[in-house]
């Protein structure tokens, strides 16, 4: 499947996976299913089942969006979401909101280690949690600001936006484990 749409390098002989193409107003961006998207081009070439990724989460979250294929190939960035017209911005922002969602860690209820994993028993914005942290060196961040990134044993992720806010209890449990 070949584009016409905004390449790094205009040689054809250039094959996709070589050549990124950056999206602009004139791109359309339309759900695909779940939270994948399709983006269709003005030439009429269309790209499906893409997964909209940012490549600076924290840094920058509204730049440089990156849209993957099945195979995790690189079809189109997108430099910032204000580059899109409205429509395929607010499809975008949907799909990333969907991956992205985040649960935050209101409070530590329980901790256990058993054999080098770390059991977490959570309140969250979203109910009570139970997870694993296989390497707490690896999978909890702390931030100077106080926010907490965890990674649980699934990959799924959890914050406390603030550490110190936390109640004494929670606190001497995170604490023991950093």
């Amino acid at each position: 499947m070949t584009f016409s749409a905004r390449k790094e390098t205009e040689d054809p002989t250039v094959p996709l996976r070589e050549a990124r193409i950056f999206l602009g107003a004139q791109d359309r961006v339309i759900p695909y299913e779940n939270h994948l998207v399709s983006v269709l081009f003005p030439d009429g070439a269309r790209a499906d089942a893409l997964e909209p990724r940012r490549l600076f989460p924290n840094s920058d979250p509204a730049s440089y969006i990156t849209f993957l294929n099945e195979e995790g190939v690189e079809i189109a960035v997108v430099r910032h979401l204000a580059d899109l017209d409205r429509s395929s911005r607010k499809t975008v922002e949907a799909s990333l909101s969907d991956y992205y969602l985040v649960p935050h860690i209101r409070k530590i209820l329980a901790v256990s280690d058993k054999y080098g994993t770390l059991r977490w028993t959570v309140e969250t914005d979203r109910g009570v949690k139970s997870f694993d942290i296989r390497n707490r060196n690896h999978d909890i961040r702390v931030f100077p600001d106080g926010k907490v990134r965890i990674r649980d044993s699934d990959d799924n992720r959890y914050v406390i936006d603030d550490c110190n806010a936390l109640d004494p209890s929670s606190r001497m449990r995170m604490i023991a484990d950093l």
